[in-house]
């Protein structure tokens, strides 16, 4: 139960306090969806939900693993994944929309000063200070506008992903693919949330292989309509209207 809980639907929308309801009853904003009801078929692991991320818990906001987009960005994921079928390929979603308390506790842990061996999984060759002046982590995201997602490709039929050990020696994210945290999905030369420059989308410091799945998913995606982030090979946003960030919690799909 959430008492008394506080959820900016958007700016310029104020304040609306809810008295006692679960998560479950939180509405989505006018003009968001859950994507399972647009294309229930596109592969869901949402690591903001969990304590696969580069903060080792779960991010404030974070009350379920699930994806919620603007409707033109779920519609033009559906057209995605219609695209990938015959090759016998599937989007696998890592984040969607991601409230503004989110990109906040991203902050706030950017600058806490304490370095953790499991935090320079994701950052091999900086400290957490480095991530907001080098642009890897900012005041403000996309993601909260319901306009940016984070994602990869996985074959099918798609595989069970091993559970994440929070406690294992798992190689950085740059570390070949097998000595890697657990994911099934396709090499793409690291994994994701990496903070390397390995991880940008025209690195050279990557196999034809991976330079090939890269271009795969970045030609799918661009010819719906999204724009890749160079720092970041699974980042995508879909330009048009509506800039307006968003604060209300990841809730259970009712």
């Amino acid at each position: 139960m959430v008492s008394g809980m506080k959820i900016r639907l958007g700016a310029g929308l104020g304040w609306l306090m809810l008295g006692c309801v679960s998560a479950a009853a939180v509405q989505l904003p006018a003009g968001f969806v859950y994507l399972r009801d647009v294309d229930p078929t596109i592969v869901q692991d949402m690591r903001y939900a969990t304590a696969n991320n580069f903060v080792g818990r779960v991010l404030d906001g974070y009350q379920a693993g699930e994806c919620i987009v603007t409707r033109a960005v779920g519609a033009a994921l559906k057209r995605v994944q219609q695209d990938l079928a015959p090759r016998g390929l599937s989007l696998k979603m890592y984040d969607c929309y991601r409230p503004q308390r989110a990109v906040d506790d991203m902050y706030a842990w950017a600058q806490d000063g304490r370095e953790t061996a499991a935090q320079h999984r994701y950052n091999p060759k900086m400290s957490k200070a480095d991530l907001f002046r080098r642009g890897y982590i900012a005041r403000r995201s996309g993601h909260s506008t319901g306009k940016a997602v984070d994602l990869t490709l996985v074959r099918k039929p798609v595989a069970a992903v091993p559970p994440f050990d929070p406690s294992a020696a798992y190689g950085d994210c740059t570390a070949p693919v097998h000595a890697r945290a657990p994911d099934t999905s396709v090499d793409m030369g690291t994994g994701y949330d990496c903070s390397d420059e390995k991880a940008h989308t025209g690195s050279k410091a990557i196999t034809a292989g991976q330079r090939q799945w890269r271009d795969i998913l970045v030609s799918a995606m661009a010819r719906q309509g999204f724009v890749n982030y160079r720092l970041e090979w699974w980042h995508f946003s879909l330009p048009g209207p509506g800039d307006t960030v968003y604060d209300f919690p990841v809730a259970r799909r009712p």
